[in-house]
This record gives C-alpha cells, structure tokens and sequence, in this order.
C-alpha cells in the first residue's frame, strides 16, 4: 500500500468541502474521527493481517482527505493520528531515555548441547520445576522499547546501553506494523512493550538500489540499514523506508492478566500487533532443540534475516523465581546459528565461459566454514563488481553464504592489506580457446565471440539435452560431459548419432542404463518447436519468447525467414531477442546444423502453448530465497498471468524452482531431482519473454 504524502496537486478536489466545514467544527473533528477511524483500520487489515478490505487507489484517497482536513485544521490533529506516520520535524539531535526495567542482554548458545545446558542449569536452581519454553526467531534488527499510556503510543526508545536508550518516538510512529492507539476491551493504563524493528530482504535491497541510483553508500546489511533508518534524525527520511516490527515482550509482566510468555504475545496481537507467525510452544527441552533445526533449515526461505532463535521459559512465575543476573536473564537464552559470514583470503581468480560465451570470475579462496560447510570458491559476478568492491589478490575478504548457492565475496578487509595484495587483471584471451574476448558496449559482462569454442560448445550440449532443454532422460550434465571428453559427441547431431554400444564402453553405463538413454534421445525427435528453439540456447530467447515465436510462425522455415521486424511485431519480444534470432539463423553452420537434424528425422508437432497463449501452462514454479528485483507474491502473480502453476512445497510435479539468494535446502533437493532451475535474472527473462 502507497500512501500519498504528497497531497498539493488533489486539495483543489476538496477546497470548497473544506469551506463549507470550516464553520462547522465539530463536523469536521467528526469526520477526521472517521477517517482515522478507517485508515487505522486498513493499516491494521494490510500491514499486520496481511488481508486488505479496500484497493491502494481506495486508501490513498482518505489518506489525502486526512492530510488535507488536518492542514487546514491543525488544532484538530490528534497523537495517534496516521498523518504522523509520514514523518515529522528533523530532529538537531536524539534525547535519552531510562529504560524502568533494564533491557538485558541474552546468554548465547551455538549448539545441542549448549541448549540441554541451558536447562540443566534452571534445574540446578529450581529442582522441583517443570519447565516448558516458547521459542521463535531471534531477529537480526535493532531492539527498541514502546510506551503506551491510555491505548496512546507515547514514546519509543533504542535499546542503547540497556539502561538508557535514544529517544526515537517521532521515527517509531513511522512504522506500518506498530500501532499508534491500541485497540480491544482491555487495553492497559501503561504498558512497555519490546520488540524488534527490521527489514525485511526486499525492503533492504529495494532501499540499497535507491542508495546506489542516488550515489550513496549502500549499507551493508539490513541490521544496519535498520539500524540507520531509525537513527536518522529526519524521522521523515525513516518514514521512506519499509521498517517492520515483531514484539517479544513485555517489560512487566504483572501489567498483564496473563500467566506466560505466549499468552502475553497472544494478548499483544490483540491490541494490534503482528506477532511472528513462527512463536513455537515446546513441552520439553527436546521439543526445543528439534525446532532449533527447523528454523535452521527455515532461515534462508524466510523474507527477513535470523541468526538463531531465542528459547525462553513460558510461566512468568517461573521466570520471576529464575530472576537475572548482572546482564542478562536466567530464564532466556538465545541459541545462534553458525556463522553465515565468514573472513578468508583470496588466492587466485578463475575465469570460467559459460554457453554464451559470458566469461564470470570466480574466487579461489583459503578454505572456510560456513553454516558447517567448507567453502573455497565464491562468485565474483563480472569486471565491474571486482573495481566497484575493490578487490585484490591476497586480500582478507568478508564472504557469505547463502543456502546451497555458490557464496559471494562481499568486501576487501582494507585494514588488513599488508602491500604485498596484487591487482585482479581481466583475462583478454579465452582461457579455453584463445580467442580474444569482447565487451559490448553498454554491457557488464567479457564474451568469447568463438562459437567453435569448446567450453561454450559443452555448456550448450548440457543444456540441449537438460529439463530446460529437450529433456533427455539419462543425459544430464555428467553424461554429457563425460561423452564431450570421449569424442562421442561434439554438436547437437552427434546426439542423435549415438548407439548402445558406444555408451556400454564407458564407465557407469549398463545395458539398460544405455538402452533408456538411447530410447530418450530416439523418443525426443518428435518435440515442439516451442521446446526445441528453447533448447538451441539462443540468446536472449527463453521458453515464453519461444512459445510466442512458435504460436506466430508455427513452422521453423516460416521463423527462419523472418526479419526483425516481423519478430518485433510480436508484443512480448524486444529488439535484443529479434536481432539475436536474426543473426543466429544467419550463421551458415547453424543451418548446416539443423539440416542434419532434419535429415535424422527431427519433427514438430502442435504445442499447448500456442493454442492457449499462455506460455507458462503446464508448468509449476516453487520459489525459494529473495528475489531482490521482485517482491514474492509479484513473481508468483507474474507466473499465474503466463498460464503458470505456483507450488507451496517441492514434489515431483514442480517443474521450476525459481531460487533467489539465500535460497535453502530446496535447491539442493531440486538439484537432485533434475528440476529446471532459474536465478532472478534468467526468470526475469522468462517472464519478459527474453
């Protein structure tokens, strides 16, 4: 939801209402009563429910008729009003606040054992207790302290030392998720509720591009661009920014008619918060260590940041006994996931040519663990990336992993350089040809223009014969590599050349491993031509560009023959696709290729696609990770608009996994099931018809 800060251009709608109010004040305190009353409501029903009553456009319109009433009658604007929400009067500086109960610190853990210790302990104080625990994610953000007098939000505070925070009341107004008036029958005369203020994966990278468009320094983390978001001391700069908030507590429990931690959440979402969907009621200590590895395995499909979870007793008589020490509470701990960033040393760079020709550098890197994985080789994108971080050889490097993706380089260690660090040089030669490599003007990305290229004739064998292929069963990357190093298979033809018997020689092929594969590659001669231009690995075309190219043309002869404007008269395929099919079917080797294809007996038949023009039926896409570019439910509203399934979990009928950074345990079980999967980039390309 948008809201229209910006209301000049509209309050000619409304000047003459506002006349004909402006002697009548009490009609108009009633109707700005009403209209708190409403944007309350829907704030309420989107930013904490998840579940809108009325469209942006709807909102956006009492939103404005609330700042235009309250401009014009600022004696009538009110504390809890959610014009307040948009940011008020820079502050030169932040005032102190005592906290009355102290905001202590947590006991840390990092392992099973280090939990089970956790409750020997309490046992060793209180012997003769039984013990039940809430658990939930612990958040990577900025804790901070909310007061509420008479159901009114009256001040809000950082953490700071423990004992004494910053007063950030005018920026803490500025979050959706935090209610400026609490509702319900039993709203307390004065409550102190703590939580924490985050952002959420989009948010964080959504903020960072703007900072980069504006030439800003990006932050590097969304704790920290949380934390520096509520330390501005414009809180109107913080109101741009998508802060959200989970509470964990209370300050004092006896405030409250509730006897343990979980009623008291319960009791906040209530009053109006949005309460972290993954609290966990654990019976026993056992019951907490196995959701310690669900949210582990969880982490990375979250659309925020944890790194561990918090365990806390349930009964506050209990935890009123168990009291606290000098920092922190006996009856909390706070159990951390291994480490998901990591310093090391970078060795060398690797220039790796993928099947068009795209060269990527690629970190050698002094072994590291991370999240208990040993990690040597990290992605250091292209050219532009390595001058824009800084890096050089032999530099300490920041790195981090995100699930079971290739790890990335995030920053040069700059106070540990000794001198003897070395400058990374771009390759001008092809590392496996020789040919001189080219950089377009305009792109990121060194190519190897060589089509005879071996590295790039491979990498389009894998591809041909893979789930986004023809869908070769039997022939997926091992094979074919292991037949490209045999001589057995050079171009697309040779594929079909293969018999039995030039399998059985190699090694793990068997009789009827071998005869499956051959009766895959016999059977895939009769495919669409949706499917098989997605194959051929053109650049720039992917499967819907493939199927609208199928539903116009219908036969590979009429496509050939075509020049960029028929493809430009195509709505879904832009200039680059169209200069792209134009030359590639241009090259006299490609279509001495395809005529050996044709002479082995490849046909078409008629395509699903371009029956429904949904270039997307039939196929079911899982999402997993963030997607920077994308919010989550617009990539899963993109694929239903194309004709696509969205799954909840991976199974055998998914098709694509669509995995972003951080993507989790999906993507390696999706490896393992052959699944076709996509980064953000080539989905953005799917979906865009590129």
């Amino acid at each position: 939801m948008l809201l229209a800060v910006n209301c000049c251009n509209h309050l000619h709608e409304r000047c003459g209402w506002i006349l004909i109010m402006s002697g009548n004040l009490t009609a108009v305190k009633k109707r700005l009563e009403k209209l708190r009353e409403q944007i309350n409501l829907h704030n309420h029903r989107y930013y904490v429910l998840d579940d809108p009553l009325i469209s942006d456009g709807e909102y956006d319109r009492l939103f404005r008729e609330l700042l235009d009433l309250e401009e014009e009658f600022p004696q009538l604007v009110t504390p809890d009003s959610p014009s307040g929400r948009v940011g008020g009067k820079a502050l030169a500086e932040f005032g102190q606040v005592n906290h009355r109960f102290p905001m202590l610190s947590l006991e840390n853990s990092f392992s099973d054992s280090g939990i089970r210790d956790f409750e020997g302990r309490l046992k060793r104080y209180l012997p003769d207790a039984e013990f039940s625990y809430v658990a939930e994610p612990k958040l990577d953000g900025l804790a901070v302290e909310i007061i509420y007098e008479k159901g009114l939000l009256t001040l809000g505070s950082t953490r700071g030392d423990g004992k004494t925070g910053e007063d950030v009341t005018s920026h803490i107004r500025t979050i959706k998720t935090i209610p400026l008036g609490l509702h319900g029958n039993d709203v307390p005369d004065y409550l102190e509720v703590r939580g924490e203020v985050f952002l959420t994966i989009d948010g964080f990278q959504k903020l960072n591009e703007r900072r980069a468009d504006a030439e800003e320094p990006l932050f590097a983390n969304p704790r920290n661009a949380a934390a520096g978001s509520l330390r501005q001391l414009d809180s109107k700069i913080t109101a741009q920014r998508p802060l959200q908030f989970f509470p964990y507590g209370i300050s004092d429990p006896s405030l409250l008619n509730s006897n343990n931690q979980l009623e008291a959440l319960d009791f906040l979402g209530r009053l109006g918060f949005k309460i972290n969907p993954l609290v966990q009621l654990c019976k026993d200590i056992n019951e907490v260590v196995d959701y310690f590895h669900v949210l582990q395995k969880q982490r990375h499909d979250l659309d925020y940041e944890i790194d561990g979870m918090v365990v806390k007793v349930n009964l506050f008589s209990l935890q009123k006994r168990l009291g606290s020490k000098a920092r922190s509470p006996r009856w909390a701990l706070a159990c951390k996931f291994p480490a998901s960033q990591a310093t090391t040393r970078l060795l060398d760079v690797e220039f790796n040519v993928g099947r068009t020709g795209a060269i990527t550098p690629v970190a050698i890197l002094a072994p590291v663990s991370l999240e208990g994985v040993t990690v040597s080789r990290a992605t250091l994108h292209n050219e532009d990336e390595i001058k824009r971080k800084g890096l050089r050889l032999g530099d300490r490097v920041l790195v981090q992993r995100a699930g079971d993706v290739i790890p990335e380089v995030i920053q040069p260690i700059i106070d540990l350089r000794d001198g003897s660090e070395e400058e990374i040089w771009m390759p001008s030669v092809c590392p496996e040809c020789g040919h001189e490599l080219l950089r377009k003007p305009g792109e990121a990305i060194l190519r190897c223009p060589n089509v005879d290229c071996p590295a790039q004739r491979l990498r389009s064998l894998i591809h041909f014969t893979s789930k986004a292929g023809m869908d070769i069963e039997g022939l997926g990357k091992k094979a074919m590599e292991q037949l490209f190093d045999a001589k057995l298979v050079s171009d697309i033809p040779d594929i079909y050349r293969l018999k039995k018997s030039d399998l059985l020689p190699l090694e793990g092929w068997a009789d009827k491993s071998a005869a499956n594969a051959i009766q895959a590659i016999f059977k895939s001669r009769e495919t669409t031509l949706a499917r098989f231009l997605g194959a051929l690995g053109i650049r720039f075309i992917g499967e819907v560009t493939a199927a609208l190219l199928e539903n116009q043309f219908k036969t590979l002869d009429q496509l050939m023959r075509a020049g960029e404007d028929d493809f430009l008269d195509i709505e879904g395929i832009g200039g680059q696709s169209a200069t792209s099919l134009c030359q590639y079917f241009a090259d006299p080797a490609v279509q001495e290729m395809l005529r050996r294809l044709f002479k082995i007996g490849l046909h078409f038949t008629t395509s699903d696609f371009g029956r429904k023009q949904q270039p997307l039926a039939g196929k079911k896409f899982l999402f997993t990770g963030r997607l920077p570019g994308f919010s989550r439910n617009e990539a899963k509203a993109r694929v239903r608009e194309l004709g696509g399934q969205v799954a909840s979990s991976l199974s055998k009928k998914v098709t694509h996994l669509v995995a972003g950074d951080k993507a989790g345990g999906k993507l390696k079980k999706a490896r393992d099931m052959e699944l076709i999967i996509l980064n953000e980039e080539e989905f953005k390309r799917l979906i865009e018809g590129e």
